[in-house]
């Protein structure tokens, strides 16, 4: 009976144990979600295969970005420096939605989404945003003001919806937002986010010779052709109400965006050229699949029909010349 009762106590004594190991488990588990759950959008880590990705390309958490957008396409790209001092794809990702048509913004409540050459510091950052997380685009810069446009809060944001901005899904705006945090806590002081009409390749430009845009785009190629070629984004300078690209001072001094230009450098880099293990990662482009509400298509006829408007307004445009009805960058014709 005695030896019984001491098997039988035994018994209970390693239930007890098994209990109290399950209950320190399941509250262990319940910490760590609550902990992850109490991290703000803002602080999130960057996701574990983001950064195994940044590794496969030799890409450092820390190390600076770039940002291009293109209207047309919808799409978005980050850029990494690389330890050739040159920048790198890491990603495409859809945008999600942005509003109005090919174009620059002008004034406070077109709702156009802004077009030209814009610096982001940090104090530009909103982790608070309504939008989930944002970060603003700095509109209007020199060149807007000496144009004389108004607006105010255009961002890039999550929640996709857009009067203006670049919305994305709420995903990859805390991944954007998050490598642009970690750069910034890193040492870079500003990032670089050039916002395009479309791709400006030449053959797609050609199509908007006759737009009012067309030498403003004129303009906005160059600096596409610069990073191009060269993989790092241009010094970008505003007088005479224009912007100049590549464009080093002499020495430190204010330019007035309205006054007249100052004597430049422009020096001449050494085109991009990776090395010799480079050169397929030089090549790659991921893209990541998502939404876009806005599609080819329908930006292809909303240009037309603008371009259409402003030549029955003006009188610059013979119907021999103008943009066939639907025609885009994109080369669509419905």
């Amino acid at each position: 009976m005695r030896v019984r009762l001491n098997i039988l106590g035994e018994m209970g004594l390693a239930r007890l144990r098994h209990w109290f190991a399950a209950m320190l488990v399941s509250v262990l588990v319940g910490a760590c979600a609550s902990t992850a759950a109490l991290i703000p959008p803002a602080e999130q880590p960057l996701a574990p295969e983001t950064v195994s990705l940044l590794d496969k390309k030799g890409m450092n958490t820390a190390a600076p970005i770039f940002v291009r957008i293109f209207k047309e396409e919808s799409e978005l790209e980050v850029w990494k420096m690389r330890d050739d001092g040159r920048f790198y794809h890491f990603k495409t990702y859809p945008i999600c939605n942005w509003s109005g048509e090919l174009g620059p913004k002008q004034a406070q409540g077109d709702k156009q989404a802004p077009e030209g050459f814009y610096t982001i510091s940090q104090t530009q950052m909103n982790p608070n945003s309504k939008f989930y997380l944002a970060f603003n685009l700095g509109y209007p810069n020199a060149y807007d003001r000496a144009h004389g446009r108004t607006g105010e809060a255009l961002m890039v944001h999550g929640k996709c919806k857009s009067a203006g901005c670049y919305a994305m899904t709420d995903a990859l705006a805390e991944e954007i937002y998050g490598l642009a945090r970690d750069a910034f806590r890193s040492g870079q002081t500003s990032f670089e986010v050039h916002a395009f009409p479309f791709r400006m390749t030449q053959e797609k430009l050609d199509r908007f010779k006759k737009h009012k845009w067309y030498g403003f785009w004129k303009t906005l190629k160059e600096g596409y052709d610069f990073f191009e070629a060269n993989r790092i984004p241009p010094a970008i300078a505003v007088c005479e109400r224009r912007y100049v690209v590549n464009a080093v001072m002499t020495a430190p001094q204010v330019v007035d965006p309205v006054g007249r230009c100052p004597r430049f450098l422009r020096p001449q880099l050494q085109p991009f050229s990776p090395r010799p293990a480079d050169w397929k990662l030089a090549a790659e482009r991921l893209t990541v699949v998502g939404p876009k509400t806005r599609d080819a298509a329908e930006v292809a006829t909303t240009t037309a029909q603008s371009q259409a408007d402003y030549a029955a307004t003006t009188g610059s445009l013979s119907s021999s010349n103008s943009m066939p009805p639907g025609a885009s960058a994109l080369g669509y014709n419905p």
